[in-house]
């Protein structure tokens, strides 16, 4: 079973990735079609060009690739950012099972400025993962699974459990806790944008922030609640 995440940038996409890495029956990759999205789109991210020399630029390629992959092990876990996803053949999501991972945007937002302090819609990818959600529910008819960032931290045992339970797969105990650093399957970006999952060992307790988004954003972030509540509303929630 192929599983595809696709999630916006700071969305603890790294730690759900980790959270999988845990498992006996399961193999990660992170961002296999990053390189494809950079040189189709030309867009300016941090290691840039270390992204480009490490990935195939080929999205045919790099699915071929992935499907031998899934021969190795019963559950791939695809890490995937949606408007990476947005930029490959919409065929790819009719052979995977398909799980979106979202997050509030005024808190996205404050993490993301971190890095890239002038974001546009295209770069927050609430636009691309709702279409993409409404590609795989009314086009392919699949019921993908909607996972909350906050709802998770909330309580990962339980949402966990719902997840594995939707995917068919049982849950497994090790998924709650890891090893501090990194993994061997990090990114070659990783250094840029996984120093908070590298001092961890597990999810780290939900803390909503309390910093008002800059002015200057208050737009973007308008547009990106928008997608985010329509999201939203199918997420797995915590109890309580």
């Amino acid at each position: 079973m192929i599983l595809n995440l696709i999630s916006g940038p700071r969305n603890i996409s790294t730690a759900l990735m980790y959270s999988f890495a845990q498992r006996d029956d399961t193999e990660v990759i992170d961002e296999p079609f990053y390189a494809h999205y950079l040189e189709e789109t030309g867009a300016d991210h941090p290691a840039k060009d270390e992204v480009l020399q490490a990935q195939s630029t080929d999205d045919k390629k790099v699915i071929e690739q992935l499907k031998e992959d899934a021969e190795k092990a019963p559950v791939l876990f695809i890490k995937n950012m949606a408007h990476h996803v947005d930029c490959i053949p919409s065929s790819f999501l009719a052979e995977v099972r398909n799980v979106f991972l979202v997050r509030n945007p005024r808190e996205m937002l404050l993490s993301f400025i971190k890095t890239v302090p002038n974001p546009s819609l295209r770069d927050t990818a609430y636009q691309q993962q709702y279409r993409l959600f409404r590609y795989v529910t009314h086009t392919l008819r699949q019921a993908p699974i909607v996972i909350d960032a906050a709802e998770l931290l909330k309580n990962p045992p339980v949402v966990l459990q719902a997840v594995c339970k939707k995917l068919d797969i049982s849950f497994d105990d090790s998924m709650l806790f890891w090893e501090e650093g990194p993994i061997p399957e990090d990114g070659i970006w990783a250094e840029h944008w996984y120093g908070n999952v590298h001092k961890s060992m597990g999810f780290n307790p939900y803390s909503p922030k309390k910093e008002a988004v800059p002015e200057r954003l208050e737009s973007l972030l308008e547009n990106c609640q928008n997608y985010y509540m329509r999201l939203y509303k199918h997420a797995i929630k915590a109890p309580g």
